[in-house]
């Protein structure tokens, strides 16, 4: 059996309406900003429990143009040291200083403790980033810090689409969240983003940040500096029709995950990452710390090429603070991101998982655990 690292899960019936879809905006000839990414932007915010959302054309524009509405240009901006490069990235673009936070072993993101030891007098904003789909315990304790000192909590919520804590979804924690589409997301709509706030301001800003700027979208005034970071109406098409699988796929993601939970306690060299208590994960990722002196190139290579199983990729391979494109705000030591970058690895999860896969990857990584701690 081959168990692949990601599933792009499109079902027949919904890759004919798709079709058909686009086989009338494509005639209508309104490709952009049209009817199509309105239903997106309001299916969306609903799904999440959100008064607004505004279509972008990636996670990180969703994320540049949320920090640009909040003004960051010339501040200090904490993000995690452990996260995709596109969040490092957007904060520069926005023209703020990066400050790298170290994170907790449990869900991989910062907590209260680590944003209090980064925090600086030019601090402006927090980006709290939920690795894997898991948010953190720590949320309010992170937004209650940041209130106190005056300064903005943003959510990079890539990986996030329908996890929730406390029956609050990823995006309603901050000023705004920032989702992103690329295809191997929960919800794809094959390249784009998504902002989700409550704050009115926000909305407007970024629906003038997204089309260049301008102060109306037949007009050509344009009133701030924003970019081409419109969402296609084919997209926003794909992206609605995958929306409305997510409860399903939240289901299926959730009983595999059940079922690795299961299966790992009768694995001693890996030890799950588990969802705290009072949240719901997506379960984009599965995550799981090595034991130490288990190697991980060692150990994926084991299972691709004697079981057929090919982990997802890490989250991450390497903190930020390690990385040479950031090799100037590097501070210090972050010795938990260092460690769970360094052990971690991640189980593939499908929206369509079936049981017998979730028994082969267990079976495999038993054996190859088995292979590998013989040959130490």
């Amino acid at each position: 059996m081959q168990v692949p690292a990601a599933r792009i899960v499109f079902p027949e019936a919904d890759r004919a309406e798709i079709a058909s879809l686009t086989s009338e905006i494509l005639a209508s000839g309104a490709l952009t900003l049209g009817a199509h990414t309105k239903e997106f932007e309001a299916a969306f915010a609903a799904a999440h429990g959100a008064p607004f959302a505004v279509a972008v054309s990636s996670g990180t524009a969703a994320l540049e143009i949320i920090l640009r509405t909040v003004e960051v240009a010339d501040a200090d901006v904490v993000v995690p040291t452990n996260t995709f490069a596109a969040t490092g990235f957007a904060v520069l673009r926005a023209g703020a200083n990066l400050i790298f936070a170290d994170v907790d072993a449990e869900t991989f993101a910062l907590s209260a403790a680590t944003v209090a030891a980064a925090l600086t007098p030019r601090t402006r904003a927090v980006v709290l980033v939920h690795i894997g789909g898991l948010i953190t315990p720590e949320v309010d304790d992170i937004r209650a810090l940041c209130d106190e000192r005056g300064i903005l909590l943003v959510e990079d919520a890539a990986h996030a689409h329908g996890s929730s804590h406390d029956g609050r979804y990823a995006g309603s924690f901050g000023v705004a969240g920032a989702f992103s589409f690329y295809p191997t997301k929960v919800i794809t709509s094959g390249e784009g983003g998504m902002i989700l706030t409550a704050d009115e301001r926000v909305r407007d800003e970024a629906v003038i940040f997204r089309d260049q700027g301008k102060a109306g979208f037949l007009g050509n005034v344009h009133i701030k500096q924003g970019y081409a970071w419109r969402m296609s109406e084919l997209h926003a098409v794909t992206g609605l029709v995958h929306l409305r699988r997510l409860p399903e796929f939240l289901d299926s993601r959730n009983a595999a995950a059940a079922a690795y939970t299961a299966g790992l306690g009768q694995i001693e060299a890996l030890e799950p990452i588990l969802v705290p208590a009072g949240g719901r994960s997506n379960y984009y990722k599965y995550l799981a710390l090595l034991r130490p002196g288990i190697d991980r190139v060692r150990l994926k290579k084991e299972l691709k090429e004697r079981h057929g199983v090919s982990l997802s990729g890490e989250v991450y391979e390497a903190p930020l603070h390690e990385q040479p494109v950031f090799e100037s705000y590097a501070r210090g030591n972050h010795p938990v991101a260092q460690d769970v970058c360094a052990r971690h690895v991640c189980l593939p999860v499908h929206s369509d998982m079936t049981a017998a896969e979730v028994d082969h990857v267990l079976v495999s990584l038993a054996s190859a655990v088995e292979a590998l701690t013989v040959a130490i």
